[in-house]
Formats: C-alpha cells, structure tokens, sequence
C-alpha cells in the first residue's frame, strides 16, 4: 500500500520558489541584525515577522479563482488611486516627500502597492478588448490614461523612481499583450527629444541634482554624491570573501546612509563580498525564470500577462535597486526585496509572488474558471 510521507496538499506547494525566498529574507534578516550591531530590534526580528505575514497572504492569493481576480480589477485600481489621492493630501511626509499613510503598525506606502495594481488592471482590460482591436492605436487611448492617473500622482509626491517603475511596468504588459514595436520604438525616440526638457522644466532640484550626481559623484563627494561613493566604498572593500558578518565598518561607523533599506545590498557586500552578493542575484534569477515559466505555461492571455507583469515587477525593484547602489543608476528610493527592511515593499513583493502562485495553480487545474 502506497503512504505519502507528506500530504498531496502539501506536496504541490511550489516549494521550488517558497525555500529560495525564504533562505533569502532570512539572509536579510541577518544583513539587518549585523546593520543593526548585533540586535534584533528594531529591524531583523520585523523584518521576519513581515515575510511571514505577508507569505500567509500570498498563500491566501493563490487560492483565489482567476474570476475573482477578473471583478476586482477595477475596483482595486480604483481603490489605490483614492489612496494617492488621500497621501497627496494627508500622507505622512519623511525625507521630503509625501508618500505614506499611518496604519499604526505600519507606514503603508500606496503607490508600492499600485505596482502590482497597475499589471492587473491592464491584463484585465487587453484579455477583454477583440484581438482585431489590441493593434489599433484606439486602445493605447484608454491604457494611457489607466497608467497615467497614477504615474503623474506619484510623481508629484514627488516620488519620480516610483513613478517610472509603475510606467515600465505597465509598458511591459502592454508589449507582451501585441501591441505594434515601431509604437515602443516612437515613444522611445520621443521621450529622448522630450527628456532634455523635461530635466530642466519638470524635475526638482534635487532630482536634477541626483542626476547630476549619478554622472559625477566625486564633484560633492560630502554632499550629495556621499551616498553613492560610501556604498561603493563599502561594496568595493568586501572584496571576493567579504569582511565578515558583523565587521561592515561601513555601515556599523555609520558612514553607509540608509544601510538598512535603500542601501542594504552594499551592507550586505561589504560582510559576505561577491559570494553573498551571488547568492542574492542567484536567488533571484531562480525566481525570474519561475515566473517567466509559468506566464508562458499559463492556461489564457489573461493569466499569462498577469504572471509576466508580476515577475517584471519584482525584476524592476531588483534590477533598480542594485544599479543604484552600484553608481549605475541614479539614486532612488527603491528597497531591495527581501533583504532591504520596508513593510509596503515586502508586501507588494508578496502579493506579486501570490499572484504567480495562483496563475501557476490556475495552469494544473486545466484553466478551469473556478481556479
């Protein structure tokens, strides 16, 4: 007679993304522990009880049904949008931006939130447009302005990285889901005759600052190009092995700002040197390629868009994230999941994960509708 040591329920958990990411926010947890002198308090031990919250929940998304996904796509966008609205004009201000709202045991920022939001309402709105219509410039119309709504919202928090994050992540969606290059290839062209504009027009000082800066950080190195250069410094002097967990003097001297969370990945490589730094990125490659694997075995064009928008999604803040601390990007506000600290952010990352999950479920149950 033929036992199963563990139970079938148990078993086709996809365990093949559930234990990277675990070993990876408690890597994280160590990174912070080590950033905070050896103590849990205040970000390791919540940076753990956040992981395993929020993985209830994603365990809770992938349950839901594909129908359910469907009706409250419009209702969640405009929930989030309403939540802009409402940061815009009573949001919590820290570093000069308005991006939070106080929930007590948190600070819930929306427009994290709004990443994921913006990749469900626009494979909710290409599944239900005609084939015949998906090419025709009439329906960029109405992605447009799904997109811009939130993407200007953002931005005048100000908050410019997020913003672009949200507008990238919903032009992948938009490719995937057919529509012409030679389109992708004009607005390229135009955004490059716009952007010199648009620098001196459009962005704050300290945005063009931070620009300035990312082309030549040495010109303020105690000023505003400090941020860059320590982290670079601190990557650097982790070398191949690193300096060894706990000796970041980095980030323990306090010379590494914001080691904690935009900058974490650098705290990390200054103790665990390229080894950790490959574990992270391999983690992360593992993660891509199960996404990208299951949009291309999803059972529909709504299911496939929404797994591919999800698995971009997470790729941006990776992505983003090390460019900047490496001096390859300029500066933004843009935490590393699962091992920077950040509430809003570990949520999004999760609910993206969710979502992959259930498409993934989706696809073993034949693409039935009741998921």
């Amino acid at each position: 007679m033929n036992r199963r040591i563990i139970p079938e329920s148990v078993a086709k958990e996809p365990w093949q993304v559930i234990l990277p990411l675990f070993a990876l926010n408690t890597f994280g947890s160590v990174v912070l522990h080590s950033a905070a002198g050896g103590h849990l308090q205040p970000w390791a031990l919540l940076h753990t009880i956040h992981f395993l919250v929020f993985m209830a929940m994603a365990f809770v998304i992938s349950r839901l049904p594909r129908e359910f996904f469907k009706a409250i796509a419009y209702p969640a966008y405009g929930v989030l949008v309403m939540l802009l609205v409402m940061v815009d004009l009573f949001g919590a201000v820290r570093g000069g931006s308005q991006r939070w709202i106080n929930l007590g045991f948190m600070q819930l920022q929306p427009s994290e939130l709004m990443k994921p939001g913006i990749v469900l309402i626009l494979a909710y709105f290409f599944d239900s447009l005609p084939p015949a219509m998906t090419r025709n410039w009439r329906a960029l119309l109405p992605a447009a302005g799904l997109i811009g709504v939130p993407a200007l919202l953002v931005i005048i928090q100000p908050d410019l990285g997020t913003g672009l994050s949200i507008a990238a992540g919903a032009a992948v969606v938009v490719f995937l889901a057919g529509l012409p290059a030679r389109w992708f290839i004009g607005a390229g062209l135009a955004g490059s005759a716009i952007a010199p504009i648009a620098f001196f027009t459009l962005l704050h000082d300290y945005q063009r600052k931070r620009v300035l800066t990312f082309l030549n950080p040495e010109e303020d190195l105690l000023g505003s190009g400090y941020h860059i250069t320590q982290s670079k410094i601190a990557i650097g002097s982790g070398g191949f092995w690193g300096k060894g967990f706990g000796n970041g003097s980095q980030s323990h001297l306090e010379y590494l700002p914001e080691a904690h969370t935009d900058f974490a990945f650098a705290t990390m490589a200054e103790e665990w040197g390229v080894i950790g730094g490959i574990f992270v990125i391999a983690v992360f490659l593992w993660v891509f390629r199960w996404g990208l694997n299951v949009a291309r075995n999803a059972p529909d064009r709504f299911s496939s868009l929404l797994a591919a928008g999800m698995t971009f999604t997470v790729f941006f803040y990776m992505a983003i994230n090390m460019l900047m601390v490496m001096g390859l990007a300029p500066v933004v506000g843009i935490p590393l999941p699962w091992i920077s600290h950040g509430g809003s952010a570990l949520m999004t990352n999760m609910a993206c994960i969710g979502t992959i999950m259930a498409v993934e479920r989706w696809s073993r149950r034949g693409g039935s509708l009741s998921g």
